[in-house]
């Protein structure tokens, strides 16, 4: 509660992970650390690069893993004009997961510089463990994206007994923690966050 406004203000959480750094009664949004979004990205396999195309903006959905350095490394097919678009640019990147029965889910938005892999040695490494686009043929092409800005929220379940109906972390908090009640409010719209707005998808580039 605000002294000077009576009003109700972020509420800073500590918990045994260190990962919820603050959490907005009023919405039930809270804030996460960069390392717990670090975290949620390695838990799905699959994001929506935001990037430009012929001046508008475009989103794809494409196959990833975050490498040991920290990067993010998308698996696109050979040839693509995303990875030509991509290449030396600065670009976003989102994963999310939700739980419509619950209510609940979590959403991270990573900004940074994206390059065309070019060394041998890693593509080979990338392509021995197995990182392929959704379409494997003609072969694999590889974008890595450096994170510079790292940003995430989770929604916590409507009600304190929902029960997550899908088998990732939509509604569970890091191992160790608790999560903060859940205050009465409407329930937010579930689904993914990022808008289908500007260029077209092009499945046949995943």
């Amino acid at each position: 509660m605000s002294p000077s406004s009576g009003t109700m203000g972020p509420v800073r959480a500590r918990t045994g992970g260190g990962t919820i750094v603050g959490m907005d009664r009023d919405d039930r949004v809270e804030t996460l650390s960069e390392a717990e979004c670090l975290r949620l990205l390695d838990t799905v396999p699959l994001g929506r690069v935001v990037y430009t195309e012929h001046a508008l903006p475009a989103v794809l959905p494409v196959a990833f893993r975050v490498a040991a350095d920290g990067r993010l490394i998308l698996a696109l097919r050979t040839g693509t004009r995303v990875a030509r678009a991509l290449d030396g640019t600065v670009a976003a990147f989102q994963v999310d997961d939700f739980d419509p029965a619950g209510r609940c889910g979590w959403s991270v938005l990573v900004h940074g510089r994206a390059e065309v892999v070019r060394d041998a040695g890693e593509r080979a490494a990338l392509r021995s463990g197995g990182l392929r686009p959704w379409i494997p043929d003609p072969g694999p092409e590889y974008v890595a994206i450096s994170p510079e800005l790292v940003s995430g929220r989770r929604i916590p379940p409507v009600f304190p007994d929902a029960t997550p109906t899908g088998t990732a972390p939509a509604c569970t908090a890091p191992t160790g923690t608790t999560p903060p009640a859940a205050a009465p409010a409407t329930a937010p719209r579930a689904g993914a966050t990022v808008p289908r707005a500007g260029a077209a998808l092009h499945p046949a580039d995943m």
